[in-house]
């Protein structure tokens, strides 16, 4: 017997209807820069490299804010540093514009489980781990802030010399001088090579508790939120970790004196003198431990995404892995954050979606976090804030080789306060005038502008100088580039 039209339509409809909605997974580094094996770096990394094999990874996608709260927010919020406000390590972006509706708050509103479980909007790390930080309520359903043993060992941890990087210091012998148990974390080059297991960590414990969320049965679809602390200094990890990597095996940056001499000197505002002059000795350590926590950190996420699978959700879930910036370890004499280079503003990438066919491609078009937001609210249905200000990026997930025409905009602000201050000694320094760095990516070159050129500016050319060792930018060469690009960025949108 044949059923109505009617009837048929109805029984098509309620099975449309019926369809489950897919669950979003983000997963976010602090301080992780692009130095993971699938990116061609050499830390060990085996499940972030096993995720981007299962999903597509953006080569060149980059950070709008080289500095925690900053990027966070603009991730979170869709929105640019310019119209949120946000330049530093201590303002709510809700002082400026209350009402906006952020990715996570987006989700609640469309009857997701929401959860966001560490570090997510901005934390002074280690000091307000285990703390809500500077979150914002509005946009979750519930929330975890572990904190482990390595916030009790912080008399353990080493940190080089709380004067390192000031002439005054150098002067005295004081530069890059190793202390234990000095308090001067934050902001400083701080490591520990832990004793005790992975789960006493503070990302452990964070670990631990997406598993249990993952575990548990519910009827509604979910987001949730995990934002792991490591690499972010103090640089601890079990002693295993550091195992991975003989300090005599680690590689440095060459002499970086005669590149130093070619750049304006306000963008090498974050570390002043080469290295925090540090003995290649030290720097070893430093960057053995940066990247054991890596490591550390890449078997937390693991363990995650492990988890994910055993319960059947990988089929309906789509697992984003990003960091909110990148890092320095020594390019350009430069350390941490708070920089124009390629180092410091590029960011791992990855998005898996169980409906997407591109799986382990990847993309060399000019993406930014920025994206984000409006890419997950594509692949999901959902509508986002009308005032974001980044692109879907579904299109390059379908086809990561289209053509596409984004660059990316970074900016950094050495004027404005900063409660992870990475200035000598961790105190923060206030600057009479701000000095302002704003940097445009296209897929060949990178154009920076300090002060609006007053205070210098600088061209790379990626194409021979992936390094961004010699500055073109006064090269009558490429006058029309820096002109062309000169209007990019005063318009400062794609």
């Amino acid at each position: 017997m044949r059923l109505p039209t009617a009837c048929l339509l109805l029984t098509c409809l309620s099975a449309f209807a019926a369809e489950p909605r897919k669950n979003v997974l983000l997963l976010v580094s602090d301080d992780c820069g692009t130095r993971m094996g699938t990116y061609g770096g050499p830390a060990l990394t085996p499940n972030i490299d096993a995720l981007a094999r299962s999903g597509v990874r953006f080569d060149r996608a980059y950070c709008q804010y080289a500095l925690c709260n900053p990027s966070r927010t603009s991730f979170l919020t869709g929105l640019r540093p310019d119209t949120t406000g946000v330049y530093d390590n201590a303002k709510e972006f809700r002082k400026v514009i209350p009402d906006m509706v952020t990715m996570p708050q987006m989700f609640k509103n469309n009857g997701y489980t929401v959860g966001r479980i560490g570090k997510l909007y901005h934390y002074g790390v280690p000091k307000e781990i285990g703390t809500n930080g500077l979150d914002d309520p509005q946009s979750w359903e519930q929330v975890w802030n572990p904190r482990g043993r390595d916030c009790d060992d912080e008399d353990k941890i080493f940190s080089i010399g709380v004067g390192a990087g000031t002439s005054a210091d150098k002067a005295k012998g004081k530069t890059g001088q190793i202390l234990v148990g000095s308090g001067n974390y934050g902001g400083t080059l701080s490591w520990l090579a832990a004793e005790g297991t992975d789960a006493e960590q503070t990302d452990g414990k964070i670990a631990a508790q997406a598993i249990s969320f993952l575990q548990e049965k519910r009827a509604k679809p979910f987001f949730l939120a995990v934002g792991f602390f490591r690499p972010h200094t103090p640089y601890v990890s079990p002693k295993k970790y550091f195992e991975s990597y003989p300090k005599d095996k680690v590689e440095l940056v060459p002499d970086p004196t005669a590149d130093r001499a070619s750049k304006p000197q306000v963008a090498l505002s974050n570390t002043s003198v080469a290295n925090y002059g540090m003995s290649e000795d030290t720097q070893r350590t430093a960057k053995q431990a940066y990247l054991a926590s890596m490591s550390f950190m890449d078997t937390q996420f693991g363990l995650v995404l492990a988890e994910l699978k055993k319960q059947g959700l990988d089929k309906n879930t789509i697992v984003v892995f990003i960091s909110d910036h990148g890092y320095n370890l020594g390019e350009h004499g430069l350390w941490q954050k708070r920089s124009l280079y390629e180092d410091s503003a590029r960011v791992p990438f990855i998005i898996r979606d169980p409906d997407v066919k591109t799986v382990g491609q990847n993309t060399k078009r000019i993406t930014e976090l920025l994206d984000l937001y409006p890419t997950l609210a594509d692949l999901c249905g959902l509508s986002p804030d009308k005032r974001i200000e980044g692109k879907s990026l579904r299109a390059l997930l379908e086809d990561p080789n289209r053509i596409w025409a984004n660059v990316a905009f970074t900016q950094v602000d050495f004027g404005a306060a900063n409660r992870d201050a990475t200035f000598a000694g961790g105190k923060q320094k206030n600057t009479p005038a701000r000095k302002v760095g704003r940097s445009v990516r296209t897929e060949r070159y990178r154009y920076t502008e300090w002060n609006e050129g007053k205070l210098g500016l600088e061209l790379y050319d990626h194409d021979g100088d992936p390094k961004e060792l010699t500055n073109l930018a006064k090269d009558p060469a490429y006058s029309q580039i820096v002109a062309a690009l000169h209007l990019k960025l005063a318009k400062g949108t794609n």
